[in-house]
């Protein structure tokens, strides 16, 4: 008969509203009892579960999960929100657009992978420099699913004291377990870095033990997904933990030309030179765009007009390469 974890999942997925877990974990016990040999009660289970799905279709479509708000000291650990960010807004290569489809496309069909015994991708590890998108992807895949976007903050999470993070890791990853999401860790390489290195003390090994072991351990139907700009330091038994690794970098010639004309669309008439703008911006990432863009635009609403020129985005990229090429300290 039922196990006792999916009929807590039931219960929990039942009073937060959550009708796409609570359906993914019947189509998990339908799965379950097909496999003790209960095939007629796994049936039924079926035929019931595709009922109510057919009623839920029949419904106004992008009805999004409702959101948990953490509570007590979880409410210090997680952020929570929702995104009006598209997957269609973003600039990516033809890969990564595939790979992020792939991911949509088995996130909204995992009660039928679900009940082949397989499970949809789910745990994604994102790298690459900063502002190339990867923070943006965790918010698009949330507006793309209708689920909340629960960002992890490593500031409350990771403390000096023995033992402590390890029990706050623990209430995130129970947080994971109970409410459909994305939860997204920034900066991850501040748990995932490498076990040994010169500065390693033991209570980062203890982190990062506790995190490979609870990750090995989810089964939930969250995302859970992890940024970084430096892959390099990450332990290497981190990479086999993660469905997908995604790679992010600097925008090409057509990226950058893309990218400013999407931002510019409304005052960009008098722009014709957009290749002398990519060559301007070359090297920048895209958030670097989007900041030099909007400078512009507020260059021009100041001074009353109804445009940008190039040489006005060209001035505020190379502010931008100044600031990111001059000397660190």
């Amino acid at each position: 008969m039922a196990s006792g974890e999916h009929l807590k999942a039931l219960v929990r997925s039942h009073i937060k509203g959550d009708d796409s877990h609570f359906l993914a974990v019947a189509m998990q016990l339908a799965a379950h009892e097909a496999k003790q040999g209960h095939g007629k009660l796994a049936q039924d289970l079926r035929t019931l579960i595709d009922s109510a799905q057919s009623k839920r279709n029949q419904m106004p479509s992008g009805q999004p999960v409702p959101i948990g708000l953490p509570r007590g000291e979880l409410s210090n650990l997680l952020s929570v929100g929702r995104s009006g960010t598209r997957l269609s807004e973003m600039v990516l290569d033809e890969g990564t657009q595939q790979r992020l489809a792939r991911i949509i496309s088995e996130q909204r069909n995992f009660e039928k992978i679900r009940a082949h015994g397989l499970s949809p991708r789910r745990k994604l590890l994102l790298v690459g420099p900063p502002g190339t998108g990867k923070t943006m992807t965790a918010s698009a895949l949330a507006s793309e699913l209708n689920i909340p976007l629960y960002v992890v903050r490593l500031d409350s999470l990771i403390t000096k004291f023995m033992g402590e993070t390890a029990a706050k890791l623990r209430q995130v990853f129970d947080a994971i377990r109970d409410t459909r999401g994305i939860y997204f860790f920034d900066e991850f390489d501040a748990i995932g870095s490498q076990r040994g290195l010169a500065n390693d003390v033991g209570e980062v090994r203890r982190i990062l033990n506790s995190f490979l072991q609870m990750i090995e351990q989810d089964q939930s139907n969250s995302l859970i997904i992890a940024a970084t700009n430096h892959p390099e330091i990450l332990d290497y038994a981190l990479f086999r933990r993660f469905d997908d690794v995604i790679e992010y970098g600097l925008p090409n010639s057509e990226q950058i030309q893309i990218a400013l004309k999407s931002r510019l669309s409304n005052f960009s008439k008098s722009i014709i030179a957009w290749e002398q703008l990519a060559k301007a911006a070359d090297g920048l990432s895209y958030a670097e765009l989007t900041k030099a863009a909007d400078d512009a635009i507020k260059d021009a609403i100041i001074g009353d007009r109804v445009a940008v020129e190039t040489k006005d985005v060209e001035r505020h990229l190379a502010e931008r390469k100044a600031f990111h090429q001059r000397p660190r300290l």
